[in-house]
């Protein structure tokens, strides 16, 4: 099962591109406010570019950090450098690397115009490599294009000029069942609703329908079971699922479903020796467990228990090796562990506790020839990934270097705190920081929330965040309600009805780190992207005085209006998360009592930089400016009244292009970070405090 969180978190949730113009012109759309003093503009540019500069160089340090783009064969291993995919024989020796396939082959292809070179670089998204490496396929996606398109290429003569095969287009997953067959899920705008078959024979390439899902609610995945023995095709809602499956050596086969789908069942499926591994919420309080049923009877009746983790720990993955089952598993501490279960005993259970400062963990795809073996990356958002291999017989750990350190060869320091919610409720906090706890009293703070859809908060490593905290930054993370941190249960209590828990929870963390001596709210800050701004306007509307800047990103601050608008690609998928307001009243006034932009009323508000992009089809535009309209006049309204408080800057940052997770483009990326870095530098006093040593000393 290659990752249960990344089916969990499948890309089309509401989970930026930069013109090279003059910074005058940018201060002049942007902040109107410097205008009005010469100096702090000035002080803004120059801060700009001094993060650009500081940011390349982070970003360079880490450039030859180890990633998920090598793909093994039986015969050769295949890695991707720069948008090619170059391939070398494996085994002892050094060989020559073969150029298998480019991104540039799809250059000038159909719906692409002839500027993107200027705005980005197409990007390879997923790669698959046929049973017998006779054919490699792999998805390209153009800048500003939510669609991919998929390459086909033939290995077996690499000695000719080489060409696609074939390419299709708007593809999602796909995954090979033979050397000649390929199944891949069809992608319209944000959905995938059919599953093709596309066989490969002398007379050419014919397509057939395998499946389609007649449900809006529910989206299509094709996946592969571990020893590639069955495909599975994966429907899934925010609250449900229901798996297909076919058999890789009967491809033309109708797929057999395993258990009709049911309100409040979420299950997947993997494969060993005839029989299906399923993991299923029918564990205690609707949590994973893992079961089995033979293939021949796949149904839930048929199920029956292999494993069930402890109360309070949180299944994150789960890998399936020839003998055993591997599980990763958080701790209601957040501690990430590993455990081994045996599959013809599975009473015989083996745990091994990860190093302290990992946040997260990525499974990469096992090679065709390891199977008893568990290959992955630890990571935290300060330390790059490092590459581990786990066997569970004998039970060990490894790195090149042998086993892995308990503290990362940097000075950070991982702290995990709890903070108590209104309703007595302990949330989890992630604090990565230099100084000791007790030193940290003057240090400036990024405070980073999601909680939305059961999804983890984002820990992957990031320059970006790496720069803040060898600068002096402490950063937090807080694990509230409708993340999915503390497994299924935590997502159900801060979704729907109860959304206002993650912004109690945000401002239960808030607190906490404040009463801790971490800061204080004048050197806070509060960034979020997506659905994860919900809960931080809600607290800009709730508890101002907690904090003094935000940056969100491609936000969702409009609840109300968007799910009121069936006509939009998400509304009717993600009823699930928020409610209905057009048949439940219930629903509506739930929604309402929170959502960013109902609940704006002219009070001293944080400043805010807010980045949107003009053509993100997940969060409407006009649900941002209409917030930011609203929001301008309460600042005004309120500073009207002579309130001596901090000027507080609402800042629009309304971006080209069709982007929802940031720009792909590197200069674009580091452009648009250096200038959420520069507008917390400033709202935050940083320079006045960098001034006022500087006459110290």
């Amino acid at each position: 099962m290659h990752s249960i969180t990344r089916s969990l978190s499948r890309a089309f949730t509401r989970s930026a591109y930069w013109s090279n113009v003059q910074l005058t012109t940018v201060a002049a759309r942007f902040y109107p406010a410097f205008y009005r003093c010469p100096r702090q503009e000035q002080r803004y540019r120059n801060l700009v570019q001094r993060y650009r500069r500081k940011l390349r160089a982070s970003y360079n340090k880490f450039s030859t950090i180890p990633d998920n783009t090598v793909v093994q064969g039986r015969f050769h291993s295949y890695i991707e450098d720069g948008g090619i995919i170059y391939r070398c024989l494996r085994g002892p020796g050094e060989s020559k690397p073969e150029k298998v396939l480019s991104v540039e082959w799809l250059k000038g292809g159909e719906g692409e115009e002839e500027e993107e070179e200027e705005e980005g670089e197409r990007s390879l998204q997923r790669v698959r490599l046929s049973p017998g490496e006779s054919l490699l396929a792999a998805t390209v996606k153009a800048p500003h294009q939510e669609e991919a398109r998929c390459i086909v290429v033939r290995l077996t003569d690499m000695k000719t000029p080489h060409h696609p095969l074939l390419i299709l287009d708007n593809v999602f997953s796909f995954e090979w069942a033979s050397d000649n067959t390929l199944f891949y899920s069809r992608q319209e705008g944000l959905k995938c609703r059919s599953v093709y078959r596309l066989d490969l024979t002398e007379a050419g390439a014919r397509n057939t329908l395998v499946y389609e899902e007649h449900d809006p609610e529910f989206f299509v995945e094709v996946g592969r079971s571990g020893d590639g023995q069955l495909l599975t095709l994966n429907s899934t809602s925010k609250s449900s699922s229901e798996v297909r499956v076919i058999c890789s050596s009967a491809p033309d086969h109708a797929p057999a479903l395993v258990q009709p789908r049911q309100p409040g069942l979420v299950y997947y499926t993997e494969h060993s020796r005839g029989e299906l591994y399923i993991l299923a919420n029918t564990g205690p309080n609707q949590e994973f467990q893992l079961l089995k049923a033979p293939l021949s009877s796949p149904s839930m009746r048929s199920w029956l228990p292999v494993y069930t983790p402890s109360a309070g720990w949180a299944v994150k993955d789960m890998e399936l090796l020839q003998d055993h089952c591997v599980f990763t598993l958080r701790h209601p501490s957040g501690r990430l562990h590993l455990q081994t279960v045996p599959l013809k005993d599975p009473t015989r259970v083996s745990s091994l506790e990860l190093p302290l400062w990992a946040c997260g963990l990525e499974s990469q795809r096992a090679s065709q020839t390891d199977t008893q073996s568990f290959r992955f990356l630890l990571f935290s958002p300060v330390c790059p990934p490092s590459a581990y291999l786990y066997t569970p017989s004998p039970l060990q750990i490894l790195t090149e270097q042998g086993p892995p350190p308990e503290r990362p060869h940097h000075s950070c320091q991982t702290t995990r705190l709890e903070a108590p919610s209104k309703d007595g409720t302990m949330v989890p906090i992630t604090l990565l920081h230099r100084p000791p706890l007790a030193d940290l009293g003057s240090a400036p703070m990024l405070v980073h929330v999601y909680g939305a859809y059961g999804m983890d908060l984002n820990m992957a490593f990031s320059p970006d965040k790496r720069l803040l905290l060898d600068r002096g930054w402490a950063l937090a993370y807080c694990h509230v309600r409708g993340g999915g941190e503390r497994g299924l249960g935590w997502h159900r209590a801060g979704r729907l009805e109860r959304k206002q828990r993650g912004v109690e929870d945000l401002a239960a963390c808030l607190q906490r780190l404040h009463d801790l001596g971490v800061s204080t709210p004048d050197r806070t800050a509060l960034t979020a992207r997506s659905a994860g701004a919900v809960l931080v306007g809600a607290l800009c509307n709730q508890q101002p005085q907690l904090l003094r800047a935000i940056t969100v990103q491609a936000p969702f601050l409009d609840v109300l209006g968007t799910m009121q608008d069936p006509s939009l690609p998400l509304t009717v998928e993600e009823r699930g998360e928020w409610g209905d307001p057009l048949t439940s009243p219930q629903h509506r006034d739930n929604i309402a009592s929170y959502c960013p932009c109902c609940n704006i009323t002219p009070q001293h508000y944080p400043s805010m930089l807010i980045t949107a992009y003009q053509g993100d089809s997940r969060v409407p535009v006009s649900g941002v400016e209409k917030y930011v309209a609203r929001l301008r006049t309460a600042v005004d309204t309120h500073s009207s009244l002579g309130m001596l408080k901090p000027e507080t800057r609402v800042i629009l940052d309304l971006q080209p292009g069709r982007d929802h997770f940031g720009p792909e483009d590197f200069e674009l990326s580091l452009c648009e970070s250096a200038r959420q870095m520069a507008f917390l530098h400033m709202e935050l006093g940083l320079d006045k405090t960098a001034d006022h040593k500087k006459r110290r000393g």
